[in-house]
């Protein structure tokens, strides 16, 4: 496990597939993911068999709580190219909805994979895709993490009865800052 000051990332394990199908299909989350359907316990075992399949180019992780290490989160560095060395971002905090919380437990978390991307997997870019309604993780990782906007995807999403932008987001290891997150 990797360790932070509140939290911990573990491998994700059979047993915090119920956690993650309960998250994923909080309402106000799911608008957030690229996959909007509501999922059953079902389609979060083939998500795990494909995960344990491509090993090599997904590092999933079940965000813990360190005082009871309760799951509270996922997060992960994913489709991560060997060559250029970059992966996509994903991460939420699911306990309590509340996403990305005001405990620190995001920010303790965040930091931790950041770290670890950068410095156990070796890589040079960690980007994600946020849809411009998601204020809430886009100010977070713009403000707290020292991502940049690098580009705008038009109309990518439809949501609510419209479409919206999506912006891609970036953090180089010549940027990063260890301890900028503490």
């Amino acid at each position: 496990m990797i360790t932070g000051n509140k939290t911990g990332l573990r491998a994700v394990e059979e047993g915090d597939l119920p956690f993650f199908r309960d998250w994923r299909n909080i309402v106000e989350f799911r608008k957030n993911f690229r996959e909007v359907r509501e999922l059953s316990l079902a389609d979060q075992k083939q998500w795990f068999g494909s995960l344990q399949a491509t090993k090599q180019f997904n590092f999933m992780f079940t965000v813990v709580r360190l005082a009871d290490m309760k799951p509270i989160g996922a997060a992960g560095l994913l489709y991560i190219n060997w060559i250029i060395r970059s992966a996509d971002f994903s991460f939420y905090i699911g306990e309590g909805d509340s996403y990305i919380d005001q405990d620190g437990y995001a920010e303790d978390a965040a930091g931790l994979l950041i770290d670890y991307g950068f410095n156990n997997l070796n890589l040079n870019k960690i980007w994600m895709e946020l849809y411009e309604f998601d204020r809430k993780k886009l100010d977070f990782f713009i403000t707290r993490h020292n991502f940049t906007k690098d580009g705008r995807l038009r109309q990518n999403c439809y949501e609510g009865g419209r479409f919206w932008d999506s912006w891609i987001i970036s953090l180089l290891r010549s940027e990063h800052q260890p301890g900028l997150e503490a």
